[in-house]
């Protein structure tokens, strides 16, 4: 439900976005909340960027006067508090009263400015506009009951409290103070820095009345703050209730996932209520532990953790095991079950570009995609062969799938039906970079697993050499819309999902 609060006129709906804004100069400001205002009409001007701010600046006034259907928090933040104002905490009060002369819908003050103030100054306030008293913390989550205790003795419209999330668990503790205290009061809280997106998305679920959203990617005012248009457009802020279903993907680092937009696409074009967030860790079985707190229904899992997640497994499937590496993890009746569908994205594509049974096929690499590859291609009959940097790893995975290793001195004078290239050498940023010469290609087909970016310098030196190229493109589609179908049950649109990623690959800095 959204926020709904009174102005002291009439009741005002809240959007469950606010555009969070900063800038050196009121010119500046300015600009960029006639931008924003034309994405959402809730925006929070933080007058203490404003460098040797003195009075409320007049063109924030005029703003205001000409913008009557947006909403404007004017926040005013003291250096100690984590903001860049550095006068007294009357010169704050009094800025802030002219923010409500002006005309804003709210003003910040945080809590420890508030509780320096008179009572009867920010009952004055409260006659002027909506009153938020907010807490930062900007290290770690504390406990939040001695917190939540002082925002409550200073009456206010709105409690903001954010913290800063260094674990899973930080999160978690975020979201069920939020499902405990939403009810008795409006209420923005949530987790700042890299981890906390989770929660910046998730409290929104458990009854916080609005999320901040930086207007572009390089002006956040936060720790870990997305912009507007990942949090509407691809965390689907607008739409998310307590019948969202949730999903994700979880690794570290995950800046350059595409995984979410793709599921995001999918969901949205089965009309599907759900949301696919990333969840960061550094320790994958915290969440797992966690997630009876979040109804996690699936997780796709990336590096580094597709190995080291099986011992919290209830079970894994044949080729995951034989593989030794889930990328798929289903929740069934509170217990996690893996899948390994990377196998899929190999073999799939692969399979419609040649008989597989009796093929010779050459693996690149020695890692999770090759182990991946080698196991789903000797159960398909193919005869595999590896070529790694290090031999002694290409040996190791060669005995246990029982295939044979060739070394790179050899590759010159051999051909395959496919090679599969399966290491990172040529993704983003090193698109320059290619594994093979032309002439050490000989093969029908190459299937290059690497999809960032879409044309890789290999893909190039295979078509000069005659053969056949399949994008890793296909690989993350396929083995992506089989995880969709683990979990939902439903034919996954792959041609949504393969325009998504393609779309994200065109941008000219995408974020994946």
């Amino acid at each position: 439900m959204h926020g709904i609060i009174s102005n002291r006129v009439a009741p005002v709906r809240l959007p469950r976005v606010c555009a969070s804004l900063q800038a050196g100069t009121a010119d500046e400001l300015l600009t960029q909340a006639e931008r924003a205002a034309r994405e959402v009409n809730l925006l929070e001007l933080r007058l203490d960027s404003i460098k040797q701010l003195k009075a409320f600046p007049p063109q924030i006034r005029e703003f205001l006067r000409s913008s009557p259907q947006t909403l404007v928090i004017a926040t005013c933040r003291k250096q100690a508090y984590g903001g860049d104002f550095k006068g007294s905490v009357e010169a704050q009060l009094s800025l802030l009263k002219s923010a409500a002369d002006a005309g804003c819908a709210a003003v910040d003050l945080e809590l420890q400015s508030a509780e320096r103030v008179a009572a009867s100054a920010l009952q004055s306030l409260r006659q002027q506009t909506n009153l938020i008293v907010s807490y930062h913390d900007f290290a770690t989550t504390p406990a939040l009951g001695p917190i939540w205790s002082r925002l409550q003795k200073i009456p206010a419209d709105i409690y903001k409290l954010v913290t800063t999330a260094k674990t899973w668990r930080h999160n978690m503790d975020l979201l069920q103070f939020v499902e405990r205290h939403a009810g008795e009061h409006p209420l923005v809280a949530f987790c700042m820095g890299e981890m906390g997106l989770v929660s910046r998305v998730l409290s929104l679920r458990a009854g916080a009345i609005f999320t901040f959203g930086s207007l572009d990617a390089g002006g956040a005012t936060a720790p870990g703050q997305p912009t507007l248009h990942e949090l509407q457009s691809r965390y689907r802020v607008e739409e998310i209730n307590r019948a969202t279903a949730i999903f994700g993907i979880l690794g570290y680092p995950l800046e350059h996932s595409l995984s979410p937009r793709m599921h995001t696409a999918a969901y949205r074009r089965l009309g599907m209520n759900a949301v696919y967030l990333p969840l960061l860790s550094r320790k994958p079985a915290e969440i797992l532990e966690l997630a009876g707190e979040v109804p996690l229904q699936g997780i796709s899992v990336t590096h580094p953790y597709k190995t080291t997640i099986l011992d919290q497994l209830e079970r894994v499937d044949p080729l995951g095991a034989a593989v030794g590496a889930v990328n798929t993890i289903v929740r069934s009746q509170s217990k996690f079950y893996g899948y390994n569908t990377d196998v899929a994205g190999i073999l799939e594509p692969l399979g419609q570009a040649l008989p597989l049974r009796g093929a010779k096929v050459l693996v690149l690499g020695a890692g999770g995609a090759a182990r991946a590859a080698v196991f789903g291609l000797r159960s398909q009959g193919a005869q595999v062969s590896i070529c790694n940097r290090t031999r002694s790893h290409a040996e190791a995975l060669a005995k246990a799938a029982k295939v044979k290793v060739v070394s790179r001195a050899d590759l010159k004078k051999l051909a395959w039906q496919a090679i599969v290239h399966a290491t990172p050498v040529g993704q983003y940023p090193n698109e320059r970079e290619s594994l093979l010469a032309t002439d050490e290609i000989h093969a029908q087909v190459v299937f290059d697993l690497v999809y960032n970016p879409r044309e890789t310098e290999l893909a190039r030196r295979a078509r000069a050499a005659g053969a056949q190229v399949i994008s890793g493109v296909e690989m993350l589609v396929i083995q992506g819309a089989r995880q969709f179908e683990l979990w939902t049950g439903k034919p996954a649109p792959l041609e949504t999902m393969r325009a998504e990623v393609l779309s994200a690959l065109a941008e000219p800095s995408p974020s994946r």
